[in-house]
């Protein structure tokens, strides 16, 4: 898919009772995890050449990825599809063994850029596991992160996709049951799917730790608190995201009039804006910085020039690149290493 620019002058300013403004919601956009994954990719470029192979969407973003596409990654299903011996990256998602063992068979270079918050989940599935505890892994069906969570330990894991699912879960031992969680879903019905799994199960365990991803929590967060003041919330997203998808569904659960997703400003439809007098703004864990801009300044072409930042929470977490690409081409210590690129609009 082509790059789409924004298209500046396509939307109309037209005439609104109140004063038009701009809610943008803050932490927004790329989240430590991401950014990450996408330096890893453009790091084993560097260093090993065009192509290199990513093992499905390295974030769920189509800009990302075709920006990806056109500096040489190779975006495949599936590790069968990469030539023997080749470089292959792992995506945040993360990825069950099986498929580790299957990239090994072929001889393959992995490079793993799973999220870190992933990898936590993995290893407290292994853990349960190896205790003999049913995991109840919540998340959606199908889904990477959920494919590789339960790869970890098939045996032991039963989806449960939402709190509808919660009355038709058998378990061989109600007393060691403990549930998990895909990192990205909305916070409010993975605690109602908990809910209602401990009136079924009352002994049910918590994992260690909340398996919900800050950075989702915290993005969520801020759309509710937009949402209280605005007439319209527009989502910067690919529909595959599911973080993306939450945004939306919980910007019209805390008050929002409206509330609609884009991967791209030019996606934006002038009826939205009638009648409009403060659009929130967000974009979800796996958007860059630069089609929030493009979006600030249609929406700017439209008399919504006042943008006041709304700001929930501070993020400064950091994940380390995978060990191989740590240091540059001259083998010294590459300064993206240990941070990533700045994300001072979080």
């Amino acid at each position: 898919m082509p790059r789409v620019p924004g298209v500046r002058g396509r939307l109309k300013d037209n005439p609104v009772p109140g004063q038009k403004r701009v809610l943008l919601a803050a932490p927004r956009g790329y989240c430590a995890g991401v950014d990450r994954a996408v330096i890893a990719v453009e790091k084993a470029l560097e260093h090993y050449g065009a192509p290199v192979y990513v093992r499905k969407q390295i974030v769920h973003n189509i800009h990302v990825v075709t920006e990806l596409e056109a500096l040489g990654a190779i975006f495949v299903e599936e590790v069968d599809e990469v030539p023997e011996g080749a470089n292959i990256v792992f995506s945040a998602h993360g990825v069950s063994p099986a498929v580790v063992n299957a990239a090994a068979d072929r001889g393959l270079h992995t490079i793993d850029a799973t999220c870190p918050l992933v990898t936590k989940v993995h290893r407290e599935a292994v853990r349960f596991a190896r205790d003999d505890f049913e995991i109840l892994l919540i998340g959606h069906e199908g889904h990477e992160e959920v494919e590789g969570t339960a790869g970890e330990a098939p045996d032991h894991v039963t989806i449960v996709n939402s709190p509808d699912d919660v009355d038709n879960i058998v378990v061989q031992d109600p007393d060691k049951v403990v549930w998990l969680s895909q990192t990205t879903l909305s916070v409010d019905e993975t605690m109602e799917t908990v809910r209602r799994l401990r009136e079924r199960f009352p002994n049910l365990q918590d994992p260690p730790s909340d398996d919900i991803c800050y950075a989702t929590q915290n993005r969520q967060v801020a759309i509710k608190k937009v949402a209280q003041d605005a007439d319209l919330v527009i989502v910067v997203g690919s529909a595959n995201s599911s973080n993306s998808v939450r945004l939306v569904e919980v910007a019209l659960e805390y008050g929002a009039k409206a509330a609609y997703r884009v991967d791209y400003a030019s996606e934006v439809k002038q009826e939205w804006l009638d009648g409009v007098e403060t659009v929130g703004v967000t974009s979800g864990a796996s958007v860059p910085e630069e089609l929030v801009k493009e979006l600030l300044d249609a929406l700017s072409d439209a008399g919504y020039g006042s943008v006041a930042e709304v700001k929930t929470a501070e993020e400064d977490l950091m994940f380390s690149l995978p060990k191989e690409l740590r240091k540059d081409l001259q083998g010294k210590t590459d300064e993206r290493a240990l941070g990533g690129r700045g994300r001072a609009q979080r």
